[in-house]
């Protein structure tokens, strides 16, 4: 059955039909796309020409082929239903948050605080597709790498919006058996004389910051391996294999089962980290980020 196409009422179903036909190649094909018939198709195309005044496709027998005015019509089209999708999404996701939402966290936080939240987070919000990345490597949220990432520290200057979700502090610590075969230190220039394990970003470098009379300091140190995240540092010191400083999350669980200990607590300068989600903000912000975020900030606290 023939459908009526046309008119200023219909424009937007005119350019799907047009951009349809011009991807397709054919009436026929393009109207089995859309659901009608190569005539309605035609007829279709026939009011577009009309109202516009011009030719936008050359007609044969065996191929469909656009002007130099159609080439310039389906651009426009394709624009145009572009925008329609985005504002589309836009209402539908103020209305109900769904569509995949990309996340980005470290390893040790993502394993341990990040992850055992998602579950409740799905069942609250169950059109939204979680598409987690555990990850020590800084994204490129801007260029959308990610739409919500878990940063720790201080934030570089950027046009990203920030919230805060908690804090954390350093820990230097070692497993009994390393202690029990090279002495515990007891002052931080201890330190020299043992394994440390240390981070291999280039924008760390290998000191380890203490406080003594009162005095911050900075300490340099170095051993034998380096990791580009806390769990594996945490992992090695765990083994034996010597000292590292990490954050507290990252080992809370082997303290509490003993098979870290820390140390040098006395001279912790108290570095607390602030733990912040950054992501696109503005008043297009998709609702499943800011659902997320606030899910966050909520239970992270």
């Amino acid at each position: 059955m023939d459908a009526k196409i046309g008119g200023d009422t219909d424009r937007a179903r005119a350019l799907e039909l047009f951009a349809a036909v011009a991807a397709e190649g054919s009436f026929s094909a393009a109207g089995r796309k859309l659901g009608l018939t190569p005539s309605a198709v035609s007829r279709a195309i026939d009011r577009i020409e009309a109202r516009l005044g011009v030719r936008l496709l050359l007609r044969t027998t065996r191929a469909l082929t656009l002007t130099v005015e159609g080439q310039a019509y389906l651009g426009a089209a394709r624009r145009i239903l572009a925008d329609l999708d985005d504002a589309e999404q836009a209402i539908a996701d103020q209305g109900a948050p769904r569509g995949r939402l990309r996340v980005s966290v470290s390893l040790a936080h993502g394993r341990q605080c990040v992850v055992p939240l998602l579950g409740d987070f799905v069942r609250l919000h169950p059109h939204i597709l979680v598409d987690v990345g555990l990850t020590d490597r800084v994204v490129d949220v801007a260029g959308g790498q990610a739409d919500v990432a878990i940063r720790f520290g201080p934030l570089a200057d950027s046009a990203l919006t920030a919230r805060k979700l908690g804090e954390t502090r350093r820990v230097i610590v070692a497993s009994p058996d390393y202690l029990a075969r090279h002495g515990t230190p007891s002052v931080p220039e201890d330190l020299h004389d043992h394994v440390c394990l240390n981070f291999n970003f280039r924008r760390v470098e290998p000191v380890w910051p203490f406080r003594k009379d009162g005095r911050d300091y900075a300490l340099g140190v170095r051993g034998s391996i380096e990791a580009n995240n806390g769990e594996t540092l945490a992992q090695l010191a765990t083994a034996g294999v010597g000292i590292t400083r990490v954050g507290a999350f990252s080992v809370v669980e082997r303290i509490a089962a003993g098979r870290l200990v820390p140390i040098l607590e006395e001279y912790n300068p108290g570095d607390v980290e602030a733990i912040h989600a950054v992501f696109v903000g503005g008043a297009n912000t998709p609702a499943r980020v800011r659902v997320f975020v606030d899910f966050l900030a909520e239970r992270l606290r």
